[in-house]
């Protein structure tokens, strides 16, 4: 396939045009229709609320409020009235507000505070918050603004009001883009080569959030899922395609032909990704083991992107290798191996030296590693679950200074007010119910709202005096269910929004071992079968689970303690939002597999030929860690821009990924993993017999298959596909075990300390050995089949040619060129 796309790419590209510009008309067409639904089946709270829906169903729409303070006086004054009066008129007669309750009508009193200095009026929508135009939200906070003046402070709150605070749509992904073009360019020196992860990145977050646009039309897709699908798609994306991008590249300056690069880059890298893609998305896939309608929706956002995305890693992007041909690389580089041919195969620099460290000082180096993220660990034990309110945004925002003066003109509870909901009470059992909530520590006002004429249902207003946030809310729900409700002899449901999020978080708080257990035991039984090792899937799910406990302290630290929130602009501290653990549990192991598997792959290849523990983990640290790390870099910088999306769940979830990417990739599959597999030694690959016979096979890398090579140039590099069958002028040997021959000068003299490197087809280094004095060498190789003998040499032009690999030991004799003589 890989080569079919690089031989069509116009086709491939256009293709791909075509779809993305067809599904943003279809999408622009269509509009949204996302459904926020948190409630969950068979609880109190959910049954409340199905009552409150029947019997009141005008009040269907979303509630906001207008909130006003005077400095001195009172709210009642006339000069107040003749400001605010109008002003909630005009709003009334807005098209598309259904209802406007006035704290200066004849039933508005309770809407004044006890000082008379504060006020609300409760503004209701004909629709829910999502469903609202912004031009009427921002038509409301205009003309409500406009009442405002010195000593008389007006200020907005409500789901809907929130929106028009957010950000423009685009902005978090376009400054995450900006940061990965920054980091890409650095890596790869070409704007060209910089260009490719993001081109494939944008069509398949741009797919994938449109066609997640049109499915929130045939099912429950909350607001939230597009959100962390383009969160997740991003980081992915880029991602993968920068795998497969570095490893074309490595193979045109190891001197392969771009096609042929192109197809052993998708051949290899390719299939890592299509390996590392399908863990995305068997651990989002977890969520459906919560058992909640909510995280549906959310699943299939975020899986239909991945899988978006990696289907244009493996099909436009081979397409876009195709038109860039050796432009992929920077200029200086195609000069480089123009004149100098192509680069030797190990891998050299920080990264080589790095490993190496990590193969002479494996404890000390592991001991380091787990007392950090220990360390980081220890807050999880005070994580807590909750809702995200208005309370927690920005100082400066009016749906922050809404909630506070709310809070402080009718008590802290006054944001999050209870429900408590009966059906067939009678009023004498109604008024006991109220009296003895009233009795209930904790209540701070209680008020019984008359039914509806022919319903049998009565709902029992209930404002606490503590915030919706705080635990002391949380006892008071309890006492109330546990205790209250079950003396009034009644049947009584305790429901409203702090009800509903505190169950939410219970039960999410219940299932969440089922949920870690399976997406452990699924990715186990993956690196199972990829690997054929019971130890290393078993170090994953341990590593896993370890970045999952780092990533989570840092994110109570900063969020829950709120330590730099304010400084990082994501508001006043709170609980963790109840569904974010699942949410992010699935994508960082999703994530983290990914970096295993791209690791472990290069450490199982190298295994598979050498069968020496310590060189595999070497050569895979050493030739991984780089494009590991700077991948993670692209991660961080497009979860941190989250911070911007003006949404607080996105917010979290971008620094919790952030940090358990920075985590992961800098610690965990740089440090611990390689220190943990150098001390375990050849245990990393055993697999029992009985187990191995029934294990089917996946592997994550190709096999190694016996080829012809094709024409090279004088440097080395080949000039048309490698395709099975003899060649025309192709300087293929005769067959051989082993290669082995004398290095010599133009005019016969040996030529000693010249480095000789036999590559695999796959870009593999096989074998690699020193000239001796007398010019004599002797490399050999596992199998047979078609390889490349490059030599390099300080004073003499480096040389390549392709050999065969047979059955009998093969002599070839090298003959080098000083530097600056003809060839």
């Amino acid at each position: 396939m890989a080569r079919w796309c690089y031989r069509h790419r116009l086709v491939v590209v256009v293709l791909w045009v075509g779809v993305l510009f067809g599904l943003g008309a279809a999408g622009s067409t269509a509009g949204t229709d996302y459904s926020d639904n948190f409630s969950l089946p068979d609880t109190d709270s959910k049954q409340a609320l199905d009552l409150m829906v029947e019997a009141f169903p005008q009040r269907s729409g979303d509630p906001n409020t207008v909130v006003w303070r005077v400095s001195e006086g009172s709210v009642r004054d006339t000069a107040v009235r003749e400001r605010l009066d109008p002003a909630l008129r005009e709003i009334a007669g807005m098209k598309g507000v259904g209802e406007v309750a006035s704290p200066y009508t004849g039933v508005g009193a309770a809407q004044i505070s006890e000082d008379g200095r504060t006020a609300y009026a409760q503004v209701t929508f004909a629709e829910q918050a999502n469903a609202v135009p912004k031009e009427l939200v921002q038509d409301v906070v205009d003309t409500a603004g406009e009442a405002r003046r010195d000593g008389l402070q007006v200020e907005l709150g409500g789901q809907a009001i929130t929106r028009i605070q957010e950000p423009p749509t685009g902005t978090a992904e376009l400054v995450g883009l900006g940061a990965a073009a920054i980091v890409l360019f650095l890596a790869f020196g070409s704007l060209f080569a910089m260009s490719l992860p993001l081109v494939v990145a944008v069509f398949g977050v741009g797919t994938g959030m449109l066609s997640t646009t049109l499915l929130s039309h045939v099912t429950d897709v909350p607001e939230v899922a597009p959100l962390l699908g383009s969160l997740i798609g991003l980081g992915v994306g880029i991602d993968y395609a920068l795998f497969i991008v570095t490893r074309h590249r490595k193979g045109v300056l190891r001197g392969m032909d771009p096609e042929e690069a192109a197809v052993t880059a998708l051949n290899t890298s390719g299939r890592a990704v299509l390996f590392a893609g399908g863990t995305v998305c068997i651990a989002l896939a977890g969520m459906l083991v919560m058992n909640m309608r909510f995280l549906d929706g959310v699943v299939i956002a975020t899986s239909l992107t991945v899988v978006l995305s990696v289907l244009a890693a493996v099909t436009l992007l081979p397409a876009l290798l195709g038109v860039l041909g050796e432009r992929v690389l920077s200029r200086r580089q195609r000069r480089r191996l123009a004149a100098e041919g192509p680069e030797p195969v190990e891998a050299r620099g920080a990264a080589a030296r790095w490993s190496m460290t990590v193969q002479r000082h494996p404890k000390s180096i592991a001991l380091v590693a787990v007392v950090v993220m220990a360390a980081l660990a220890v807050p999880v034990l005070s994580l807590r679950l909750g809702a995200t309110d208005q309370g927690n945004h920005q100082e400066d925002t009016t749906t922050r200074q809404a909630y506070d003066l709310l809070a402080e003109g009718f008590g802290p509870g006054f944001n999050g007010p209870l429900q408590l909901v009966t059906e067939d009470a009678g009023p004498a059992a109604v008024q006991a119910l109220v009296e003895r909530v009233r009795a209930t520590e904790g209540v701070a006002q209680v008020a019984a709202m008359p039914s509806p004429p022919g319903s049998e249902v009565t709902v029992i207003n209930v404002v606490p005096t503590t915030s919706p946030q705080s635990e002391a809310t949380d006892r008071l729900i309890d006492t109330l269910r546990d205790e209250v409700v079950p003396q009034s002899g009644e049947t009584v449901h305790v429901g409203g929004v702090t009800a509903v999020f505190k169950d939410f978080a219970a039960v999410t708080g219940d299932r969440l071992p089922y949920f870690i257990g399976a997406i452990i035991a699924l990715g186990f039984l993956l690196l199972l079968i990829a690997f054929r090792s019971l130890v290393v899937p078993l170090t994953a799910a341990v590593m896993n689970l370890i970045a999952a406990a780092a990533s989570f302290g840092v994110l109570v630290a900063v969020f829950q303690w709120g330590w730099g929130a304010e400084a990082l602009g994501v508001g006043k501290e709170g609980p963790i939002t109840a569904f974010l653990p699942v949410i992010m549990l699935s994508l960082l192991f999703g994530l983290s597999m990914d970096y295993q598997v791209f690791l472990v792959s290069r450490m199982h290849e190298e295994w598979v030929h050498t069968r020496d523990n310590a060189r595999a983990v070497r050569v895979g640290l050493a030739e991984t860690s780089r494009v590991i790390n700077c991948a993670a870099l692209i991660m961080i910088c497009v979860f941190s821009a989250f911070v911007l999306s003006g949404d607080m769940e996105g917010a979290m979830a971008g620094i919790g990924l952030a940090a358990a990417v920075a985590l992961d990739a800098f610690i965990l599959r740089t440090a611990l993993v390689p220190a943990a597999m150098h001390l375990l030694g050849r245990s990393n690959w055993w697999l029992p017999a009985g187990l191995e016979k029934r294990l089917p096979h996946l592997a994550v890398e190709p096999k190694e298959e016996a080829q012809e090579p094709g024409p090279v140039h004088a440097d080395g590099r080949e000039t048309e596909s490698a395709v099975p069958g003899p060649r025309v002028g192709a300087p293929v040997e005769e067959a051989g075990s082993v290669v082995h021959g004398f290095v010599r000068a133009p005019d016969g003299e040996a030529v000693a300390d010249v480095v000789l490197t036999l590559v695999s087809t796959g870009g593999r280094q096989v074998d690699r050995v020193t000239s001796l004095a007398d010019g004599s060498y002797i490399l050999s190789a596992p199998s047979g089949g078609a390889y490349l003998l490059a030599v390099t040499a300080g004073a003499h032009e480096p040389w390549a040619r392709h050999i065969m690999i047979g059955g009998d030991a093969l002599v070839h004799d090298v003959v080098l060129t000083e530097v600056g003589a003809s060839r």
